[in-house]
């Protein structure tokens, strides 16, 4: 096993790693900007080294910094997080050659499911079920017109270097196709540094289901169950519950055994999850991409299963095999997740940095708070908007629901605007409590703010 871990990221996520960290006794170093100079990742770490200003290009995204940190620190091995450079290949191989053991998969397999139309043709070949579309990359608007008239509208154009809904354009009919190319494309450039772009058939009303996978060095590889997070605004998850209402024990199996098929086709090591299109009518479900990472929502995984992801994904790390029990699992109750953000939900989810007046996370039963914030910490503006997450744990999905709407009705954070008010006005909602919904659900949700 490791003995000191470099954790390459800020907020909660490295203030979660270094818990898991700490009871494996492994010692810890924090990376920080000097804008999360007093964030609890850098107070509980075993040691700090600041490596930039405030911008993330200049501190989380600056990798000689980091790599500089490591060898200050005398660190063994480097965890990305979520984010950042959790999926850059070049990061993955630069701490290799530097002689730090990457807490992820290999190179090889971050590049081939990053760029997501190679992932889509690699599945294929294994046999996952992909949605009908290109190939490969489109090279053309012209290529995109003869595609889409064979495949039928309407279709979604994706960059394939993309994430968090950049890149991506809805088209609806042939007339739309050209613009809707030129903008995804020149957003991808943007946001990526790679412009190019595949197409798919768009699935009405799909439910977005991904299931998590542990792979390690022996070739066994596991999943988790599923988990259901098709509450999203703009391509970004709200919400997430395991297991998801829409799914029985037979999908479960036929939807895992596919996840474990593309995992192990392309020698996948370690914590990984690979993400369904799901049709609640059709029962079909299709491949959408592979994550080669920690997600921001595993705590809903690890409630229902009652194991610790992150540990498991350093023990992969370090050549230790999946313990038999493992694999057999068992769903236990349910669990939900709220993303709590520093956004003000009543005008666009316009983002609400600034200092935390008053800070108190609820308790009580089967209730959990990840989170890096308190009282008097300042939410700096050049991040994301995560404060942390609520997630709560229950016998059955209706115990779950109440005991959230309590867990969020405890959770005090005054000064920034949050999105507390918004999760709760969804746990009362009748459709999400019959579980009736797909990934369209806000853009027919009303909410109103009340004081």
């Amino acid at each position: 096993m490791f003995k000191k871990i470099l954790i390459a990221n800020r907020g909660e996520i490295a203030l979660r790693i270094t818990r898991a960290c700490h009871e494996l006794g492994i010692k810890t170093v924090a990376v920080y900007s000097s804008a999360d100079e007093f964030s609890l990742h850098v107070r509980f770490a075993d040691e700090a080294v600041c490596i930039g200003p405030p911008a993330g290009a200049e501190s989380y995204l600056n990798i000689p910094s980091i790599i500089s940190a490591a060898e200050l620190t005398n660190s063994d091995a480097i965890h990305p997080g979520y984010g950042f450079l959790s999926e850059r290949p070049e990061f993955a191989q630069i701490c290799e050659e530097n002689g730090y053991t990457f807490i992820g998969p290999s190179v090889e397999t971050i590049r081939s499911m990053g760029e997501k139309a190679t992932a889509k043709r690699t599945m294929q070949a294994a046999g996952v079920p992909v949605v009908p579309g290109s190939d490969g990359i489109v090279p053309s608007v012209d290529e995109a017109s003869r595609i889409a008239s064979e495949i039928g509208y309407p279709v979604m154009l994706k960059a394939t270097a993309g994430g968090g809904g950049r890149g991506m354009r809805f088209v609806r009919k042939p007339e739309e196709l050209q613009q809707a190319f030129v903008t995804a494309s020149s957003e991808a450039e943007n946001a990526f540094n790679n412009g190019e772009l595949y197409l798919e058939k768009f699935v009405q009303n799909p439910r977005h289901i991904e299931f998590q996978i542990l792979a390690d060095q022996q070739g066994n590889t596991i999943h988790f169950g599923e988990r259901e997070c098709s509450i999203q605004r703009r391509h970004q998850k709200l919400i997430e519950e395991s297991p998801s209402p829409a799914i029985d024990d037979q999908l479960r199996s036929s939807m895992g055994e596919a996840a474990i098929r593309g995992a192990a086709s392309i020698g996948y090591v370690g914590l990984g999850t690979v993400e369904f299109l799901f049709d609640g009518v059709s029962k079909e479900f299709y491949f959408m991409e592979m994550n080669t990472r920690i997600q921001v929502e595993h705590p809903v995984t690890e409630m229902v299963i009652g194991k610790d992801l992150v540990k498991a994904q350093m023990r992969l790390a370090s050549g230790e095999e999946i313990p038999q029990e493992l694999g057999k699992f068992k769903l236990r109750g349910h669990a939900i997740e709220c993303r709590i953000n520093a956004e003000d939900p009543s005008k666009n989810f316009m983002p609400s940095p600034g200092k935390i007046e008053e800070f108190h996370a609820p308790g009580g039963n089967g209730v959990r708070m990840d989170s890096h914030v308190y009282a008097g910490y300042e939410i700096p503006p050049y991040y994301d908007s995560l404060i942390g997450k609520l997630i709560v744990h229950a016998d059955d999905r209706m115990i779950a629901i109440n005991r959230m709407q309590q867990a969020l009705e405890e959770l005090i954070i005054d000064g920034p605007k949050t999105t507390i008010p918004f999760h709760q006005a969804i746990m009362r909602d009748y459709a999400f409590q019959s579980g009736d919904f797909n990934t369209g659900f806000l853009e027919t949700f009303s909410y109103v703010e009340t004081i």
